[in-house]
């Protein structure tokens, strides 16, 4: 009987220890579905920007330093190796500084607000802007859950014997450049 006892309790240890590790795994794909997401909207913001410096060219090609700094952030942003969150990070805190540059042009030309190309860019940018800010706190908030449980205890004991390590949150360095770029019209 009391053999019974010891390996019914071993039994549900081993089966509460595969829980855990099950759920680890869980949450570990979950961070690797929001950064996902995170370069989905990362590309459509790469992709859109060649298109709005050059609508802004058109109307503001004197203004060939704050474009050649958007191009030459955006292309900082694109060789950013996949899964270097910090790089990534970095790299969109320059971008996003370029693109604030950029729009403010804009306001310096009528004709370029006007302009109803210009206006379609700056709504896709504002859209694809507001995803990836919902997007960048998803991620941080399963990274935060992941964190929380391979480091509490009894998680850290499985979290050890499984390998799993802690994840980089997707963070910018300065409140400004963690606010989306302002779209007027």
């Amino acid at each position: 009987m009391a053999l019974w006892i010891v390996l019914g309790v071993v039994g549900l240890l081993i089966l509460w220890i595969i829980g855990m590790y099950n759920g680890m795994v869980k949450a570990k794909i979950k961070i690797d579905n929001a950064w996902s997401d995170i370069s989905v909207f990362l590309k459509k913001r790469f992709d859109l920007i060649p298109n709005l410096v050059s609508t802004v060219k058109g109307y503001a090609a004197h203004e060939s330093q704050t474009l050649e700094k958007v191009v030459q952030a955006r292309n900082a942003a694109v060789a950013v190796p996949t899964g270097d969150v910090a790089g990534m990070a970095a790299a969109n805190q320059q971008l996003g500084g370029a693109l604030r540059g950029l729009l403010a042009i804009a306001e310096s030309y009528p004709d370029l607000k006007a302009n109803a190309q210009f206006l379609e860019l700056q709504t896709a940018l504002q859209n694809i802007e507001g995803d990836l800010s919902n997007s960048r706190r998803y991620y941080n908030a399963t990274v935060r859950d992941f964190n929380t449980a391979i480091q509490q205890v009894p998680g850290v004991l499985v979290a050890n014997i499984g390998g799993f390590k802690a994840r980089e949150f997707f963070e910018l360095e300065s409140k400004e450049e963690a606010k989306n770029v302002e779209v007027k019209f």
